[in-house]
């Protein structure tokens, strides 16, 4: 017997979940038990609901879906909804389920819906979402936002109020004047996606933001370290110090 498939939909623009959820509703074998208009309440609903599939928009404001990905402990399959060329086939066309292009007929979304039974019905086939993710990792863009969980919220930490990060085995301590927030990311991954202009990796440990440097203080013979406009201290490795005297220019 095949297996109904429970669906949510993340979206901000309300005419594109009406659109959507009025084909699915024409679809046997498909209940629509939840839809939301932003990445906030699309975490909440997966983590509460625990949806077969998820119907994702990509651009959405204040925390888009990869970013919403991201966060989940428990990775759902998911369907991309996207108006922009720019995040469509070379970014996830072999990872997640499958992505519609806005506008997309009925046909296309049953031929998404298709791929979807078999990996849901068919659980050997794999989840494709954190093959995505993976994949999303190694592409070189420049992040100016990172989404961390911070208790039971979600906070948004802006490139530019990054003062320092420091790496913790798997994760990454993001040091601001608000406090430190810790991400399931390596520091390779942020010193690939932060902008190299602004953030220069000074350590095997951490990566500083120039514009928090106070000054460069010598520590012993040959050795130095970074005084921070907050007050702080991080070491400064020799290859660190290079780097850091290139881009300041001193």
């Amino acid at each position: 017997m095949t297996k109904t498939i429970r669906a949510i939909l993340i979206d901000d623009e309300p005419l594109a979940r009406r659109i959507l959820k009025n084909y699915l509703a024409e679809i046997d074998k498909v209940e629509v038990v939840g839809e939301f208009e932003n990445g906030f309440e699309g975490l909440k609903g997966i983590n509460e609901l625990k949806p077969d599939l998820v119907f994702l928009d990509i651009q959405m404001p204040k925390l888009n879906g990869f970013e919403m990905l991201e966060l989940l402990d428990d990775l759902p399959h998911i369907v991309f909804t996207t108006a922009y060329d720019q995040f469509a086939v070379k970014a996830f066309e072999n990872n997640a389920v499958d992505y519609l292009m806005k506008p997309f007929a009925r046909d296309r979304l049953e031929a998404a819906l298709d791929k979807a039974r078999e990996l849901i019905c068919w659980p050997k086939a794999g989840n494709q979402t954190g093959e995505l993710l993976h994949k999303l990792e190694h592409q070189v863009t420049t992040i100016d936002r990172i989404a961390v969980k911070t208790g039971n919220k979600i906070k948004i930490i802006y490139a530019e109020d990054i003062q320092y990060l420091e790496s913790q085995d798997d994760y990454v301590m993001v040091y601001t004047a608000e406090g430190h927030f810790l991400k399931q990311k390596t520091m390779k991954f942020f010193e690939s996606h932060l902008a190299p202009t602004s953030f220069i990796r000074v350590h095997r440990s951490y990566m500083v933001n120039i514009d928090s440097v106070s000054q460069v203080e010598l520590y012993e013979k040959d050795s130095y370290i970074i005084k921070l406009k907050s007050g702080q201290t991080i070491p400064l490795s020799k290859t660190g110090y290079n780097r850091l005297r290139a881009a300041l220019q001193f």
